[in-house]
């Protein structure tokens, strides 16, 4: 006999569903009375939220976040990279979640699968809020490159990462993007602009874009379908034919439309294992402590933030408060540029 449901856990649900999880009404009960659910994704997900500034689909607009403390906090310097450590002092925190022999990270998902706008982390603003980029004056879109539709998987990047525009990478022979590293995120569900979910790492594609060195990380969601037989890049070869080669040519010929050149790769286009990965995105965490801290020159990069308490960029709440109430309020959006719908087709 199905249990009966108040207003209040119906409204629950409703949220939980809209956000991609299939927990049951007895089994969000059992979870929610458990200091550690077992759902422990969903936890997560709980402790962050996001507030929009701005008109959709406009320049002006913004995802700001917040914290399960109603605190607003930078994506890039106040989200722990490793998922289930604490948002405390400590860079990076001492403890990691880890299921079975794989360390889970958290992504923030910055664009949705089969979606055009192409949404980023503002690095060069005071708490990062997530954008549309612009170029030549105009909000940007990737092309419809047949037979692929926008970004073919979940993409975003990892918190407390960065890849240093001055130092060269010794496999590549590059120098970092000055960005967070990305994240190619394969999972079944189409995700929302600013969610912040737990993936484990599968591999690494070295993509070189217009010299620059820019590490794709392949990932998948804890809780997707596939998670549990998907643990390394050979495993998506297995379970998702085609996939991986898709993501080389996506990435090869994204800027084609806009009358730029083919972009490259390091090690021939192959991806690198697990191992690999992981080691890259150690080094980037790294290089990103040493932005925090001044030992390192982030230019233009803004490092405000909330919770990294001896970084010398920590703000007070009011501070954060003022940065976000600066920005425009929220109104309605524009409609979606018909520019999204257009296909290229390109000779190979």
């Amino acid at each position: 006999m199905r249990a009966r449901l108040g207003p209040a856990w119906r409204g629950l649900l409703q949220l939980l569903s809209a956000r991609g999880c299939s927990c049951s009404a007895a089994g969000v009960r059992r979870r929610l009375g458990q200091p550690q659910p077992r759902c422990r994704w969903l936890s997560t997900m709980a402790q962050y939220g996001t507030e929009r500034r701005g008109r959709p689909r406009s320049p002006e607009y913004r995802l700001y976040f917040k914290n399960a403390e109603g605190k607003y906090i930078s994506p890039f310097h106040d989200i722990p990279l490793f998922a289930g450590s604490k948002e405390d002092k400590e860079v990076p925190a001492k403890r990691s979640k880890i299921n079975g022999n794989e360390v889970m990270f958290n992504m923030i998902v910055e664009v949705p699968r089969w979606s055009n706008a192409k949404m980023e982390i503002a690095t060069k603003e005071p708490l990062n809020p997530i954008k549309q980029d612009i170029k030549r004056g105009k909000l940007r879109y990737v092309a419809n490159i047949f037979p692929h539709k926008g970004y073919i998987w979940n993409y975003g990047a990892f918190p407390q990462t960065w890849e240093d525009p001055c130092h060269k990478d010794k496999e590549t022979g590059c120098c970092g993007d000055n960005d967070p590293i990305d994240v190619c995120e394969i999972g079944t569900k189409v995700r929302c602009p600013g969610e912040i979910i737990q993936v484990k790492v599968l591999g690494v594609l070295a993509l070189i874009d217009e010299g620059e060195t820019d590490w794709k990380i392949i990932a998948i969601s804890v809780d997707d379908p596939e998670a549990q037989k998907i643990h390394d890049i050979d495993d998506v070869k297995k379970h998702k034919p085609g996939y991986l080669e898709a993501t080389v040519d996506w990435f090869r010929l994204y800027k084609v439309p806009d009358d730029k050149p083919e972009n490259q790769f390091a090690f021939n286009g192959e991806f690198k294992d697990k191992d690999f990965a992981v080691e890259i995105i150690k080094s980037t965490h790294e290089y990103w402590k040493a932005l925090l801290h001044k030992k390192a020159d982030g230019g233009s990069i803004k490092c405000t933030n909330v919770m990294v308490h001896d970084s010398p960029f920590c703000c007070s709440e009011e501070d954060a408060r003022l940065i976000v109430q600066s920005a425009p309020p929220p109104v309605s959006g524009d409609s979606v540029s018909a520019e999204v719908d257009v296909w290229h087709f390109l000779n190979k």
